[in-house]
């Protein structure tokens, strides 16, 4: 979420850990410092293609350094020009199917890419993790298709010049699955195809159309969110950007889920100029999550809801908020909505 892309507004604020985005594009962060790469007494993966080392499915808890192994490759993914140490890992899937390939808990800033026997690439993430739970700027690769009987090659390498330590698992990817329950009231965003410029409920990410934000008045509310191409060229994520009225109870409780990644944020102040992450939740995958928002009754609240990560290229998953605010008399389905547009 940050290195060399231009972003058109910088609205973040900086936690214990990370710095919180509000905005569709990845933004920009300064070169780190990082010590001189020094050989490992122990060196765990293949200095290149040539010797990687060969893993058999599945990959439970892989250990390793990057550190004292030269720099072989690079993706952009969208971050180019590194120049960190990178490690080799190879195998053969034995069915066709979809695959997990995760770093989380390394200890660094990766980068994560997969070829074929080819050399075709495959899959590439730099950032998928951002919490001290897995690491910030941690990378994943989800949901890779992979071939019966195809060899394949993962490369844990760094962004810019990082190393370090990362812990590698390869799993069968398994689907979350977030459907909107009965009685769910529907976001009724226009769908995120290529092109798309969000006129519906950007927030302050859609000057152009005045900032429109959506009002949340339901017990139960069912959203939807992603990444498209936009018209720059560049892949952006959707940002939905809500209201939300304080009840008697004097504050306002949202449980989340979502089946991807994903922040829920309370903003303030309210003001496109200085808004800022005031408290955070993450949600997903098919994990809940919860925030409390204190208030005056009858005052205004906004509150954020968007992927976490930039994995490149597109696609769009579900999400559910539960309130304690006032239940719509209206719903419909999914497809009802989408069907619409």
């Amino acid at each position: 979420m940050r290195k060399m892309l231009v972003f058109v507004m910088m609205l973040a604020i900086v936690g214990s850990a990370m710095a919180y985005d509000l905005g569709p594009k990845a933004s920009a962060k300064g070169p780190a410092i990082h010590p001189v790469n020094v050989p490992s007494d122990t060196r765990q993966g293949g200095d290149t293609i040539l010797d990687a080392v060969e893993l058999t499915l599945p990959v439970v808890d892989e250990t390793g350094t990057t550190a004292g192994y030269t720099n072989d490759y690079d993706e952009v993914c969208p971050y180019s020009n590194s120049t960190s140490p990178d490690v080799v890992y190879t195998f053969t899937a034995d069915a066709a199917q979809d695959i997990d390939v995760d770093l989380c808990g390394s200890s660094y800033d990766t980068k994560l890419y997969m070829y074929d026997v080819n050399l075709n690439l495959v899959a590439c993430n730099d950032d998928f993790y951002f919490d001290d739970a897995c690491g910030v700027y941690v990378s994943k690769l989800e949901q890779v298709a992979v071939a019966a009987g195809m060899q394949y090659y993962v490369i844990i390498d760094g962004y810019g010049g990082a190393f370090g330590n990362y812990l590698l698992n390869i799993d069968v990817f398994e689907p979350c699955v977030v459907d909107c329950p009965a009685g769910g009231v529907l976001e009724g965003e226009p769908p995120l195809n290529d092109g798309y410029d969000d006129a519906y409920n950007g927030g302050c990410n859609s000057p152009n159309y005045g900032n429109p934000f959506q009002n949340v008045a339901a017990e139960i509310f069912c959203g939807e969110s992603g990444w498209y191409i936009h018209a720059s060229g560049n892949t952006y994520r959707d940002t939905d950007w809500f209201t939300m009225t304080v009840p008697d109870e004097g504050f306002v409780e949202v449980t989340g889920d979502a089946e991807h990644i994903s922040w829920m944020f309370e903003l303030g102040p309210q003001d496109c100029a200085t808004a800022a992450v005031v408290q955070n939740v993450g949600i997903g995958e098919c994990v809940q999550g919860t925030i409390v928002i204190p208030g005056a009754a009858g005052s205004t609240i906004w509150f954020w809801v968007g992927p976490q990560d930039f994995p490149g290229g597109t696609g769009t998953f579900n999400y559910v908020l539960w309130t304690n605010l006032i239940t719509a008399t209206e719903s419909h389905s999914w497809t009802d909505v989408k069907g619409l547009f």
